[in-house]
């Protein structure tokens, strides 16, 4: 169940300043190892946001782009591609301050209930080197393949997460 102070709502126009400082935010480790000046990496994350949005929208027409609020402060942005018998996470993406508190729990746990009454499967794309690879196994989401870069996962209806997995103990 998603935190009562957590909403989510399409994105807009106007939110183009907090979704590129949410995008820096995302590549900030990889950032952080390069000798780059302020203006060639202003210059870097603004041509790579834009791609990364046009690649997003063409792939994904039907895509929901929300932004994430809490308390009504933006804090993160979801990208969720709903087809008949699959849905796609496109992107899910947390402001820093925001991660580990289990809002990306909550709205993925979401997206599972309303996927297994139609037995849909999720699926999504993640950085190998992303933390939130462990998230999305403690949920279970399974590899489904592997990339240099990406590993794709999903997760389907009835399929045991780890932790149900284990054994229980008498009490």
């Amino acid at each position: 169940m998603r935190p009562t102070a957590v909403t989510l709502r399409p994105a807009r126009a106007d939110d183009a300043i907090f979704l590129r400082a949410l995008y820096a935010t995302t590549r900030e480790d990889e950032l952080s190892a390069l000798a780059w000046s302020e203006a060639q990496r202003e210059l870097f994350l603004s041509l790579q946001l834009e791609a990364q949005e046009r690649h997003y929208r063409t792939s994904y027409p039907h895509a929901h782009f929300n932004v994430i609020e809490h308390d009504g402060a933006p804090v993160g942005r979801l990208i969720v591609d709903r087809g008949e018998s699959l849905i796609r996470l496109v992107d899910i993406a947390l402001l820093p301050a925001h991660r580990g508190a289990g809002l990306g729990s909550a709205l993925l746990r979401e997206l599972q209930e309303e996927a297994a009454p139609k037995g849909s499967a999720i699926v999504l794309h993640v950085v190998r080197t992303n933390p939130a690879l462990r998230l999305y196994e403690r949920l279970g989401f399974r590899v489904v393949r592997e990339e240099a870069i990406y590993v794709a996962m999903e997760w389907r209806p009835g399929a045991e997460t780890p932790l149900e997995a284990q054994p229980k103990t008498a009490s």
